[in-house]
Parts: C-alpha cells; sequence; structure tokens
C-alpha cells in the first residue's frame, strides 16, 4: 500500500500591523509581543543612526515601546501604524540625545561644496567624484566605520533627516512628519547631508590614493 501523502501546508499571512494594533487593544498580549518582535530591529537601527552610542539606543528603544503600549490607544490609522511608531522612536531617540552626554562629533560642515559668483564649483581642495570609489580605496570595514563616523559627524538637523529619508527609506512626506516639519525642509536638509557625507568621503579617500 503506498505511503499516505500528508495534504500541503497552506502558507497563511502575517497579520497587518493594524490587526495587531486592534486585537492588542482588546489584551491580546501575543499581538502586542508581535508587534514588538516585528519593529524593534529597525526602531534600534534607527536609534543607533541617531545617536551613536549602543547602550543610548537601547534605551531609546526601551522607551519608545514603553511609550507605544502607554498610548497605542491613542492611534487612530490617519497614518501607517509603522509612520505613527518612528514618530514615537525618533522622539525617544531626540529626548535621550538632549539629555546623554555625547561626544562632541567633528563637523561635516567644511565638507560643503562652495560655489563663485558663476555658479561653478570653487573649492579645488576635495574631490566629490572620488567619493564613488571609495571601496576601491578602503577595505570594506574601514570604509564601515568610516560611514559611521561621517554619519556621526552630520549636524542633527541634517543627520535626522538623512537617516529617516535615504537609511530607513521613509518617503519625503513621512519623514517631514515625524519630524514636524516641511517636506521642502527634508529635501534641503537631506541634499546638504548627502553633499556632506560625499565631501568628507572625497576627503578621505583622495587622502589614502
Amino acid at each position: 500500500m503506498p505511503p499516505r501523502m500528508k495534504p500541503p501546508r497552506t502558507q497563511v499571512d502575517p497579520p497587518a500591523d493594524e490587526e495587531l494594533v486592534e486585537r492588542a487593544r482588546a489584551g491580546d498580549r501575543a499581538a502586542l509581543d508581535l508587534l514588538v518582535e516585528r519593529h524593534s530591529p529597525r526602531v534600534y537601527g534607527v536609534a543607533l543612526r541617531l545617536l551613536g552610542d549602543r547602550e543610548t539606543a537601547e534605551e531609546a528603544l526601551q522607551d519608545t515601546f514603553l511609550h507605544v503600549i502607554e498610548k497605542l490607544d491613542t492611534f487612530r490609522g490617519e497614518a501607517r501604524f509603522s509612520t505613527w511608531l518612528y514618530r514615537i522612536a525618533t522622539n525617544a531617540a531626540l529626548a535621550r540625545r538632549r539629555t546623554s552626554r555625547r561626544r562632541e562629533a567633528v563637523s561635516l560642515e567644511a565638507c560643503l561644496p562652495t560655489y563663485d559668483e558663476t555658479g561653478r564649483m570653487a573649492r579645488l581642495d576635495l574631490d566629490y567624484g572620488r567619493a564613488a570609489r571609495a571601496e576601491e580605496v578602503l577595505e570594506r570595514a574601514e570604509l564601515a566605520e568610516k560611514a559611521r563616523e561621517a554619519l556621526a559627524g552630520l549636524p542633527e538637523a541634517y543627520r535626522d533627516a538623512f537617516v529617516l529619508r535615504d537609511l530607513e527609506e521613509l518617503s519625503t512626506t513621512e519623514t517631514a512628519e515625524v519630524l514636524g516639519v516641511g517636506a521642502d525642509v527634508v529635501r534641503q536638509r537631506v541634499h546638504r547631508a548627502r553633499l556632506m557625507l560625499r565631501g568628507y568621503l572625497g576627503r578621505i579617500t583622495g587622502g589614502e590614493a
């Protein structure tokens, strides 16, 4: 007699955030735990990029989900849950940043390009094109460390916009909503952050070529 075949398993899509929120509001602890488990890695990641310190980022992560638990009933679904969560996480990180004693990072303002009266780039000491070839000059681990240093060196307003828009891949509108500024402000800050980072990477790779 041939062996009995087991029926194929049906794939069940994971519940959406909004469904988990409703279940958590009704007292379903497992739904709340799933929300925390699902979003903790990215919340920790954005906190670490904003703060540059693992211990403080972990504290911001705890602050975030304590606030989520406390304010879950205020979520009305007018924006995506992830956008609402990012706003809380960003505020938690910024609050920690204001109260923590961080070492002063080297500012990247000096890495911005300058232009003459005709609109042509006037900076000749920085090769912005070399930043695109950075991986050819530096080892990957060293480049990653330099990138972390560069991110820490961005002025905080620019870093916040750059982290949310470019690294976390929020839309410009979502980033503006999280930071409480206009979309034009986000675009300006992200643009200047990119210029600073390119200038910094161009400087360090140019020096080692």
